[in-house]
Formats: C-alpha cells, structure tokens, sequence
C-alpha cells in the first residue's frame, strides 16, 4: 500500500486584506499550490475578509484548507486568533482578546512573541497573564530578526507542552510557505484537528534576513500599487 505524502501547514500569512500587503487572492492559491502548502492559516491585521473570501475559493481546491484567522492588535502587542466567525477588534486588552477569540471556538496563538525587535511583539508582562491560554506557539517565523529567537520561542512552547507551528508572516506572495509544519496526512476539519496535526507534525522553514525581506516587502507593495494604478495585474 502506498503512504500518502506528509502535508504541509503555514499558520501565519498575508493578503491585501491587510494594510501593509498587496498579495491577491489569486496570487496566494497560485504559491499555495508552487510550495505545497496544504492547510494554510490567513492571519491578516485586524481583518478577516480576506480569509473568508479565500476559504470561499477554496471550494474548488481540494487540496488545500484555509483557515479564517485574524492577526490582532492588543493594547500590548499582537495575538493570533485562529478559526474565528467573525473580527475581533484592535484595542482590546490580551486578556479580553484572548476570552473574544475563545468564546468563538477559536484558537490563540503567539507569533514571534520573542523577538525584541518587533515593535508589535506580546509584552512580557501580558505574556505573564495570558500564558494559560495560550493554545499554539509559533516557534518558527520566518521574518524574526535573529533566528535565535524561534529558539527561545521553542523551549517556552516544550516547557509547558504545548503545540508548536510555523509562520512565513509572509506580506508577498513569494515568500508563502517559507516556513511550515510537516505532518502526517488527517482531514483538517477542526481546531481539535489541527492541535492533533502540530502535535505529530515537525517544525520547518526558510529564515530571510529582516533587512532583505523589507526590501522585498516594500518592492513588492510598491509594484503591486503601481499595477493596481495602471489596470495591470501581476
């Protein structure tokens, strides 16, 4: 009997449903499908829309999953919430954030709450509070200023047994699955069926330096608004 290929999930990504992001919709199933990508968590700021359309596209593409998330700003940094119905607005503290994400069913997830540099980063202090609900660490993001920091991510996440995934934090098409989580094939229907797939799954992804990725992002951004102007698109 042949085994059927392992999946790959991202958790964290960009559409132009967010402010600083100018990837299509189109352009986000087209690199899904180049890097392989089977469940893929659309995680824009503080919106939802382009997650829901998405899903809605996804209709015709079996082989790919599209969970509604939502990358929120607290009043203490951002928090991610996963399989959410509907937006959670920005200015909330962490804590009621955290009770609005699971009072939807959803899940809450840290992105690269340890890397210094990110203005918008979790504060240590809110950290401190809301750590208990905590449901996914994001161990490897792929735009974290030092590497070192998805390492200090992943020994919070072991120390307390929780499950652990892979972010791209990708604001260009190109760089969707730069980070993933390999894991075996399941039916990803659920919040309890992703927790069982991160549980079994290994951590992997492509680190870019931040200043090169700026540069990328902000090209990028900037062709895409120049496209948009002209009626071309790319």
């Amino acid at each position: 009997m042949n085994q059927l290929p392992d999946m790959r999930i991202d958790l964290h990504c960009h559409t132009l449903a967010s402010y600083d992001c100018r990837t299509t919709l189109t352009q986000v199933l087209e690199r899904c499908e180049q890097t392989h990508i089977n469940v893929l968590a659309v995680t824009d700021h503080n919106q939802i829309w382009g997650a829901v359309e998405l899903q809605r596209m996804t209709e015709k593409h079996p082989d790919l999953r599209v969970i509604v998330g939502e990358e929120i700003s607290t009043r203490e940094g951002e928090l991610i919430g996963l399989y959410l119905q509907h937006v959670i607005p920005a200015g909330l503290t962490p804590d009621e954030t955290v009770s609005e994400i699971h009072a939807q069913g959803g899940l809450v997830l840290l992105p690269h709450g340890f890397d210094p540099l990110k203005v918008h980063r979790l504060r240590a202090a809110a950290l401190e509070r809301i750590g208990a609900e905590i449901d996914i660490v994001e161990t490897f993001n792929a735009r974290i200023s030092r590497r070192s920091w998805n390492g200090v991510a992943e020994a919070w996440a072991r120390a307390r047994a929780l499950p652990m995934s892979a972010g791209s934090d990708a604001h260009i098409g190109a760089h969707i699955g730069d980070a993933w989580v390999t894991a075996p094939q399941r039916p990803i229907n659920s919040a309890a069926d992703l927790l069982a797939a991160l549980r079994e799954g290994q951590v992997n992804g492509v680190w870019t330096h931040p200043l090169w990725a700026f540069v990328q992002k902000t090209f990028g951004v900037k062709t895409a608004r120049k496209s948009a102007e002209t009626g071309v698109n790319i």
